[in-house]
């Protein structure tokens, strides 16, 4: 049985923190490992937040696994210039650290606006310092950073900001984080079959 996401669930959600929503502090938006079915949970919380910066820390469309899968190469490139429309149309400076899943050179060919950044690099932001990779060993070691911002998996690890858990806010200057939960069913649609008492 395929446990696909429904739209009108998406957005039957608890109400946002006023301190995403109102325009008192500037905003980070880090999220990684997006399934393409999600895109518009992404783009309504994007209207909502108004984030300064997105940061995705890669598999842009993680549903399909060009990894192993490299016929799927059409679909996923139809999805990722989806969502880079929708992040390029936003206000917000993007940045993308392309993801295992990824095909740079088709994220080159399809970015307008926004910066492909290694992974394992350091990006400065306002005075904030952050270290960004695709995974928790492309940052581990990195030192002197505010934060860490990876995706993957589930670890975690100190300092780190793990964009497959949660959407991460950084509000600035205060540096306080915020996170929001994915919809139910976005593990699924990775691909982590992990669902209890199935």
């Amino acid at each position: 049985m395929e446990m696909g996401l429904k739209l009108p669930g998406f957005f039957r959600r608890k109400k946002l923190p006023e301190d995403l929503t109102s325009a008192e502090e500037r905003k980070i938006m880090h999220l990684s490992d997006t399934p393409d079915n999600i895109y518009p949970f992404v783009l309504n919380l994007i209207e909502k937040t108004r984030p300064d910066y997105i940061i995705h820390t890669g598999d842009l469309a993680d549903n399909f696994k060009i990894e192993r899968r490299p016929e799927l190469k059409d679909r996923y490139t139809a999805s990722v210039r989806e969502l880079l429309q929708m992040l390029e149309n936003s206000r917000s400076k993007v940045y993308i650290i392309p993801g295992n899943e990824d095909d740079v050179e088709i994220l080159r060919g399809l970015v307008q606006k926004s910066h492909i950044v290694a992974p394992g690099s350091i990006i400065e932001i306002e005075g904030l310092k952050l270290a960004v990779g695709h995974s928790y060993m492309d940052v581990l070691t990195i030192e002197g950073v505010d934060f860490k911002l990876y995706g993957h998996n589930f670890r975690l690890i100190p300092r780190g900001l793990n964009g497959v858990l949660s959407i991460n806010f950084i509000l600035l200057p205060s540096r306080r984080v915020l996170k929001v939960k994915y919809p139910h069913g976005t593990n699924f649609e990775r691909g982590y079959k992990m669902w209890r008492g199935m």
